[in-house]
């Protein structure tokens, strides 16, 4: 069989698998606070040593402070992001998910052993550290070693992993919501961050990532061991086509019995050459800006990832209990609570199924309706204070972000991102993404406290004018190679 037709290699499947294991730690930071966060800040004893002689049962702060304590997390994703490129760009995407592990580490054992409120910050920024390093990496290493057909189903475990971090964060952060046991809850992800930092050497580098090192046979062992028993002449061929051009391609992986088919088979190629005939250097964030065809891809992927996060679905994750205190009481709220992230998880295993039959395009364009669509029912759930309504309205709108906009910027940004351009673009992408995080956890509690569920109105309205946006900008991805899509963007440069 041809790489190109082949969907789950086995090797190729546990390496992804063992990537996501850095998303599952940041899903478990994002929903950690979401439970046991009142007996974290508000407890009867305060920086009091009463239950344990060693640590201060909580951790006292007002409703600024803490707020600020939840998303400061999104500080260090956003610092991480401004300097991750360059980081995997060097090191390589494999050696990059295994030091990224420190902050996971060192974070969380720093928030479980916190006696000052400082400490339990400076752990969240710590994780954050991770997170914003791992959302940038682990997409990039997940869309560089899965097959074509097999991409989407693999690009959404990330977005899968995460969801189940925050799934588990909330359901067994309800028994540890107690004075001393919250301090587990935020320690958890240290332990598959060791997990990951021992196994990661057991999965192979990018192919690509080697490529662009000029290490060619490296690169053809490591396609070869991703692809399994499968013939990887023609994939690999594009993969050197796509950075070193067509004449040096053909100069370099010419071996007599393949020669004739690969040759052929490329005849319709025309990207560019590389200026000096070799390996694509890596391009600046201000050369992406300069060249006409990343330009327009960068732009396409930047928006999208800041509609993901000004849709408003972290702003739901994160005070989905203070949005239900609306209609119930607050024991009531918080299983709610946990329901909506039980939505999300049954909605994203949906998308995983069905994201490689129905393609990305048509998948982002129903969660963007959805979300408007769903958003506006909330508000009159909460004008006409219609409790059933109000639930309804949550776990839809949930449902409608996890099968589009939830998994598909963070797909699209290596499916559709030249390799010589992924580390600038992905960077920028990724800090935005942080970026509009912190903002909605900044603004949100404040625009909630003001006008409760009409905050929504605003959702609807971005939601809207994303849907706008994907209709006129965004390609079908499915099924094509990195190489293929770029060459649709060609017509932008003359």
């Amino acid at each position: 069989m041809d790489s190109l037709e082949a969907k789950f290699p086995k090797y190729m499947v546990y390496c992804v698998f063992i990537a996501c294991i850095e998303a599952f730690c940041n899903g478990w930071v994002i929903g950690s606070p979401n439970v046991p966060g009142t007996v974290t800040h508000i407890c009867e004893n305060g920086l009091n040593r009463v239950t344990s002689k060693g640590l201060p049962d909580c951790l006292p702060m007002n409703t600024a402070l803490w707020g600020f304590a939840v998303s400061s997390f999104c500080v260090g994703g956003l610092i991480a992001a401004l300097f991750g490129g360059n980081i995997q760009e060097k090191y390589g995407r494999r050696f990059t998910m295994v030091i990224n592990n420190m902050g996971f580490i060192v974070g969380s054992l720093l928030c479980a052993v916190s006696v000052h409120q400082a400490m339990f910050i400076i752990g969240r920024i710590l994780c954050g550290l991770s997170c914003g390093l791992g959302s940038l990496v682990v997409p990039t290493y997940i869309g560089e070693v899965s097959t074509i057909k097999g991409r989407g189903t693999m690009g959404s475990c990330n977005q899968f992993l995460v969801v189940i971090g925050i799934l588990l964060s909330s359901v067994i952060g309800l028994p540890l919501a107690t004075v001393p046991l919250w301090r587990i809850n935020y320690a958890i992800p240290a332990f598959p961050a060791i997990i990951q930092v021992l196994l990661m050497p057991t999965c192979v580098e990018s192919p690509r990532w080697l490529v662009s090192r000029s290490r060619i046979e490296e690169a053809r062992q490591s396609l070869q061991q991703l692809r399994g028993t499968c013939n990887i002449d023609q994939e690999f061929y594009e993969i050197v086509e796509g950075q070193l051009g067509t004449k040096s391609a053909n100069m370099l992986l010419r071996d007599g019995s393949s020669e004739e088919k690969v040759v052929k088979a490329s005849d319709d190629l025309s990207l560019p050459e590389s200026s000096e005939g070799g390996v694509r250097p890596a391009m600046s964030m201000l050369e992406v800006i300069r060249d006409p065809v990343t330009r327009r891809i960068g732009f396409t992927v930047l928006v999208h990832h800041m509609i993901q996060q000004l849709s408003g679905m972290n702003a739901v994750m994160y005070y989905s209990t203070s949005i239900f205190k609306i209609a119930f009481d607050e024991d009531f709220a918080q299983i709610m609570a946990i329901v909506t992230t039980v939505v999300n998880f049954i909605s994203t295993i949906a998308a995983i199924s069905v994201i490689d039959r129905f393609g990305r395009r048509p998948l982002l364009l129903i969660a963007e309706a959805g979300t408007c669509i769903f958003s506006v029912l909330l508000v009159i759930g909460y004008k006409t204070n219609t409790p059933g309504l109000l639930v309804a309205s949550v776990f839809l709108y949930v449902a409608s972000f996890a099968v589009g906009i939830g998994p598909i910027p963070w797909l699209i940004t290596s499916e559709m991102t030249p390799t010589a351009a992924a580390s600038s673009v992905g960077a920028a992408s990724t800090c935005i993404n942080w970026c509009m995080n912190f903002l909605i956890g900044q603004l949100f509690p404040v625009i909630f406290a003001a006008i409760e569920g009409w905050s929504f109105l605003i959702f609807a309205v971005i939601c809207l004018l994303a849907f706008i946006f994907t209709f006129f900008t965004l390609p079908e991805t499915k099924g094509r190679s990195l190489e293929s899509i770029v060459r649709g963007y060609e017509k932008y440069r003359a």
